[in-house]
């Protein structure tokens, strides 16, 4: 919390004030919900949740006090709408996210604006270890209706658009950057099936 502290009077000493905030930390190894331990659970749900309310509470102190508000951004997960296998901790943090905002943008309005992005599956430089080779990496995105996984700048375009005058009535929601979602696994399941 200090370190947060900390960041947010630099940022005020340097500019003079804060327009916007956007919480992308989080992330977490793959791991079984069944075998991992209360501490390693409590680690991802800091990571993923808490860290954002203090930077949200942080930000919102500098906000309220200036006459043009500001607009705070989540980065979330399509974990909080689909199951997440692997990572249960991560996508409930995530989901908690979601709900913090809808909380907060009614707590904070109307001078602070509180969003979510739902990020689909984003390729990055560490894509190839959840998905492989760069084949795997192009399978996967295969199964997204957009025919690819997003890159960093598609997420980055969103918060530019929430952040900006073009979203000054949007508080409180989600905006699904994904690419159309993940194609359902029924579908091959029976087109499989079908074409034998």
């Amino acid at each position: 919390y200090q370190q947060l502290e900390a960041m947010m009077d630099a940022v005020v000493a340097r500019f003079g004030r804060l327009d916007v905030l956007v919480n992308n930390a989080g992330g977490a190894p793959e791991a079984e919900a069944a075998t991992v331990s209360p501490r390693f659970h409590e680690s991802i749900i800091a990571l993923n949740l808490t860290s954002a309310l203090h930077a949200a509470q942080l930000a919102n102190r500098v906000m309220q006090a200036q006459p043009s508000g500001g607009s705070i951004i989540n980065i979330a997960s399509v974990s909080t709408i689909r199951p997440s296998p692997g990572t249960a901790a991560y996508g409930a943090a995530k989901a908690g996210l979601v709900n913090l905002g809808q909380s907060l943008a009614v707590e904070w309005g109307p001078l602070v604006r509180i969003n979510a992005i739902i990020a689909g599956l984003v390729e990055t430089e560490q894509s190839h270890l959840h998905y492989g080779d760069a084949e795997g990496v192009a399978a996967v995105g295969r199964t997204i209706p957009l025919g690819r996984m997003a890159v960093p700048e598609d997420i980055g375009d969103a918060c530019l658009f929430l952040a900006s005058p073009l979203a000054s009535y949007v508080s409180g929601t989600s905006i699904a950057v994904h690419g159309g979602g993940e194609k359902p696994a029924f579908l091959q399941a029976a087109n499989t099936t079908s074409a034998s």
